[in-house]
This record gives structure tokens, C-alpha cells and sequence, in this order.
């Protein structure tokens, strides 16, 4: 058996020469590589001819754009099922993706706007200004609670939240005819601030007591109690009995009660009753003959037993 190989290397480096080997098959390769050790790699031409029972030639792929690949290099790629024209320098086990598979890409999402026009996004900004509202007087109520915030901090925020949300209130009465109805449509689950804004319509430091002792002397805040009582009465004998009229004088006559270190009386809690009538009146809206005879027989009664209960 008698096989002739020869190899023949001009370079700058100087190839060395293998052995001939004798065999029934012949084989003759012929390159110049400007590299010095040889290799394939980097920028080479090869050409080779290889003589059997069955003649095979390397396909004419490009590696890096220069060059054809060899059939020894050809058949190392398709062993590892990689393409010729991958990189061979360290990515030898990376396969090329298949010319019919395609990447799946998140499809593009329709944008929907809530609103076309000017109005009908005002509308929109009110009703998120009212929900922020109802939802914040409900986290209030839960940390007044819990005393994570101070009874003086607590009432000046709840007066302002109680003042922005009747404020707002006839920006969106159009829209929402029910408060009750648009909080159950949009899940607000606000038992406290349902309380708070549309039943009592005062903070609970004015409701139940609660406040901070101030600086004003007990006598002072005796008198102060004293006038408003006598102001509310006056009101309703000359008939002066619309809400915008008597109910911040109501007011004010609950926050002296509960600003006084004294004991709970029955006039205070339909006193009490009172301002969440008012609550549920509009400013016009005046009460009726026979509840302005029932508010001043209750004030008459309340100032009687606040009188005993300073004694």
C-alpha cells in the first residue's frame, strides 16, 4: 500500500514539511497562509484536490469573507452541526438557527384612550380627584385609629380631605348621580370615609372629642361654649335656620364641647345629630317648621344639662 502526501508552505514564518507517505491513494494540498504556524484561522487561501474510489470537494463557503474551507475543516464543522460560517475561535458548539425558524416578538399592544375631547377628560381627572379623596379619608380613619397620627393632625387634614370632597362633589354629580353606587363600580371598599364624608361630614375629633388640650384657660372656653349656644338659639328665633346660616355656628358649638374636659350630657349627642342632618342638606336648603321647633327645643335642653354638668 503506497500513499504520497506533500504539503508546501510559503509564508513569512516557514512551514515545516511532513513526511511522504506511500499509498494506493494520492493526495496534494498547496497553500500560502500568512501566518506563521499554518492554521486556517485568520487570512488564508487553500485549495486542495483529493483523489479516491469517490472524489469529494470542499463546498466553497467563506470564512471571515476570505478563503474556502478545506474538506478536513468541513467535516470537523459538520460533526460538531455547526455551519461553515460560524466562528471558530471559541464558538465552536454554538448552531446556527435554521433559515425557516423566526423569532417570536411580543405583539404591539392597541393603546386605549379614555377620553377625545377636552371635557370628557376633565371628567375623567375629576373622577380620579374623588377617588384619591375617598380612598386617602380611609387610610386617614385607620391611622387616627391606631394613633399613628396626632388628634390635632388628624382633624386639620380630615377638614381639609371633608372640604375638598364637598367641593368636588358637584363637579361630578352629573356623572354620578349615587356615591355609593360608583364606590361599589369601582371596588372602593371605604366603610370610614362612607362615614366620615357622606354621613357625619366632620372630623371625629369633632364627633366624639378627642382633642388636644389647648392653652385657653377653662373659663375661656366656658364663655366660648356659652355664646355659641346662645348664637344658635338666636338663629332659630328669627328663622334663620338655613344650613349656610346656622350649621358652622353648630359646628363650632361641638368643637368648644369636646375641647371641655367635662362629661358627656344627652344634648351633646343630639347635638351631634344635628350637624349630620346638616351634612346631608345643600347650603340653600333651609330646615322645616317643625324641625327648627325640634332643634330649638333639643338646644334648650342641651344648654340646660351643659350648665349642670358644670356644676
Amino acid at each position: 500500500m503506497q500513499r504520497t502526501f506533500s504539503y508546501t508552505n510559503s509564508g513569512n514564518g516557514g512551514g515545516s514539511i511532513p513526511p511522504n507517505i506511500n499509498n494506493n491513494n494520492s493526495m496534494m494540498m498547496n497553500g500560502n497562509n500568512n501566518n506563521t504556524n499554518g492554521t486556517i484561522m485568520g487570512q488564508s487561501n487553500f485549495s486542495s484536490s483529493f483523489t479516491n474510489n469517490n472524489t469529494r470537494t470542499s463546498p466553497p463557503n467563506n470564512m471571515n469573507g476570505v478563503g474556502s474551507t478545506s474538506p478536513l475543516m468541513y467535516n470537523m464543522m459538520s460533526s460538531m452541526n455547526t455551519s461553515p460560517t460560524n466562528n471558530l475561535m471559541g464558538n465552536s458548539n454554538i448552531s446556527t438557527p435554521s433559515p425557516t425558524a423566526t423569532s417570536k416578538t411580543s405583539t404591539n399592544q392597541e393603546r386605549i384612550k379614555l377620553y377625545e375631547n377636552r371635557k370628557e377628560r376633565e371628567k375623567y381627572e375629576n373622577l380620579a380627584e374623588l377617588y384619591s379623596i375617598i380612598y386617602t379619608v380611609e387610610r386617614l380613619e385607620k391611622a387616627y385609629i391606631k394613633d399613628s397620627i396626632k388628634a390635632d393632625e388628624y382633624t386639620t387634614t380630615c377638614s381639609k380631605l371633608i372640604a375638598k370632597f364637598k367641593t368636588i362633589l358637584p363637579m361630578v354629580t352629573s356623572d354620578i348621580p349615587d356615591m355609593e353606587r360608583f364606590m361599589r363600580e369601582f371596588k372602593l371598599d371605604c366603610p370610614a370615609a362612607t362615614n366620615r364624608l357622606l354621613k357625619v361630614g366632620v372630623p371625629a375629633t369633632v364627633e366624639h372629642g378627642g382633642k388636644e388640650a389647648t392653652g385657653d384657660s377653662m373659663i375661656k372656653l366656658i364663655a366660648q361654649t356659652t355664646q355659641h349656644f346662645i348664637t344658635v338659639m338666636d338663629f332659630i328665633k328669627l328663622n334663620l335656620v338655613a344650613k349656610d346660616q346656622i350649621a358652622p355656628t353648630l359646628l363650632e358649638l361641638m368643637d368648644s364641647l369636646n375641647t371641655l374636659t367635662i362629661k358627656d350630657f344627652e344634648g351633646k349627642s343630639k347635638i351631634r345629630d344635628w350637624i349630620i342632618t346638616f351634612n346631608q342638606m345643600k347650603a340653600h336648603e333651609s330646615l322645616s317648621e317643625e324641625q327648627a321647633r325640634q332643634l330649638s327645643y333639643d338646644m334648650e335642653q342641651a344648654y340646660g344639662q351643659f350648665h349642670k354638668a358644670l356644676q
